[in-house]
């Protein structure tokens, strides 16, 4: 069990709140982290961008085997993985909205003397949402590497890094901006 996992058991809310993230990055997530499609993104643009750099030894039959260079059974592979990844963040994405739709019931119970015992299992469905978005954020990325021979992996995986630091380095700054710092 990932350490995610136990944190969002003890307190599921504190994870989508997240308050050790900057306002754009909260502004990004996805049940409480990036949305998986968005490696796709990353892997087309940075497979176009390494492309074309590399256009002209392309065409000179000059070999680089970075990321520009995705054979056809990769690209179909990709593309088949993303597939499978939207009709899966789309079946947890309704999960989420069940959740949040169930939470009025809840509501109305307690107001009506009910009880709120139905608070903590709501709050345990919740986890178990995130734990499936998470599963399916570390099985695509997994798989996507996988599909990858070990030079793209590298690129792949640091363009994600870059990303990543980047998206939280300009959130840090807009925050201080917003804050008159």
């Amino acid at each position: 069990m990932s350490v995610k996992s136990l944190a969002a058991q003890s307190d599921v809310l504190s994870l989508f709140s997240a308050p050790w993230c900057s306002s754009l990055e909260r502004s990004l997530h996805w049940v409480a982290g990036f949305r998986p499609t968005t490696i796709f993104h990353l892997v087309y643009t940075e497979s176009s961008i390494r492309f074309e750099s590399h256009l002209v030894n392309i065409l000179l039959g000059k070999r680089t085997g970075d990321l520009g260079e995705l054979s056809s059974s990769q690209l179909s592979q990709v593309s088949e993985l993303q597939c499978e990844t939207v009709k899966d963040e789309n079946e947890i994405s309704e999960e989420l909205s069940q959740w949040q739709d169930g939470l009025v019931t809840v509501e109305w119970d307690s107001l009506c003397g009910g009880g709120g015992g139905g608070v903590e299992g709501r709050l345990r469905r919740l986890s178990e949402v995130v734990e499936k978005a998470d599963n399916l954020r570390m099985g695509t990325l997994r798989r996507v590497v996988e599909l990858l021979t070990a030079q793209q992996a590298v690129e792949f995986l640091t363009a994600l890094a870059e990303l990543q630091t980047g998206i939280r380095a300009w959130g840090l700054s807009l925050d201080r901006e917003s804050r008159g710092v």
